[in-house]
């Protein structure tokens, strides 16, 4: 521990996070960033810096290939990155298996939701009467474009994607603006950074992706439920897989120096569905830690 305390005592650790501020991966990382340093030995500074585009996958790519390997820069961006290098998704400059892992801040419950200007509150009568909302996105390889994509081919919900926001808050001012009508998001974050819209009635949740509903949302329906064939099923269920625990370790932890304790420090350590926080190692070699 003192050799841990002696390396990061009064150093700097970077946070690189993949979306504009205001978003759910920002506010996630800004409370981690106020808090953190006093379970680390030496107590370091945190600092977040924001790095979006193409979904987060800019802000991987220079966390792999830019930032030095010193044990000071942390990258927060989209798991379903990783699913996406093994699709050959063009403009990955990574390869996932040499990041150090080293935690994920919650669990992710993803929800569609809809302005209370569509009129739409009931998804069956939505599917039925054909009316299109646009939905704005990041990325493909995103829950915000993966899901509502996903469930238009499956179910027919008769959604437009658009996407290339730079995170969920450029979406927010999108749909505050009119721009865009609807929203794919992580229930945890949407009720902290959508909390205005929901408390004005304006956002309205529609349907749930998972395959059981949050214990919030008791009377919003599940996507999976109006799939008519087992084909449909599996692919909201795969849709759902990659942005759930596939993308991520069973169990990540903080990042420790060779030859101390594997236990991670209190608070820090957590589940994500969605997102992964990535470290470079002080050596130089990254490896899968599970």
């Amino acid at each position: 521990m003192r050799a841990q305390a002696n390396f990061y005592e009064g150093k700097t650790i970077r946070f690189i996070v993949g979306f504009s501020a205001g978003g759910g991966y920002d506010t996630y990382t800004r409370l981690i960033a106020r808090h953190m340093g006093k379970y680390v030995p030496g107590n370091p500074v945190f600092v977040v810096d924001n790095m979006a585009g193409a979904g987060s996958m800019i802000s991987a790519n220079y966390v792999y290939k830019v930032a030095k390997p010193d044990g000071l820069t942390i990258g927060h961006f989209i798991g379903g990155l990783f699913l996406q290098q093994l699709l050959g998704k063009p403009g990955i400059e990574f390869d996932s298996l040499k990041f150090e892992y080293i935690g994920v801040p919650a669990q992710d419950h993803f929800i569609l939701g809809v302005a209370k200007s569509t009129g739409i509150t009931d998804p069956e009568k939505w599917i039925a009467s054909k009316q299109v909302v646009k939905f704005g996105g990041v990325a493909t390889g995103s829950g915000t474009d993966d899901f509502p994509n996903v469930l238009k081919t499956t179910i027919g919900l008769p959604i437009q994607m658009v996407s290339g926001y730079k995170g969920t808050a450029d979406v927010r001012l999108a749909f505050n603006s009119g721009e865009v009508t609807g929203l794919s998001n992580s229930w945890e974050s949407t009720k902290s950074t959508w909390k205005k819209e929901l408390d004005a009635g304006d956002l309205i949740p529609v349907l749930q992706t998972a395959s059981e509903p949050h214990p919030e949302l008791p009377k919003v329906p599940l996507a999976i439920s109006f799939a008519k064939t087992e084909e449909a099923r599996g692919l909201i269920e795969t849709v759902a897989r990659v942005h759930g625990a596939s993308v991520r370790p069973p169990r990540c932890f903080a990042g420790h120096a060779k030859g101390s304790s594997p236990d991670p420090p209190q608070g820090v350590h957590g589940h994500d569905e969605r997102s992964s926080v990535i470290g470079r190692s002080q050596e130089g070699e990254s490896g899968h830690q599970s």
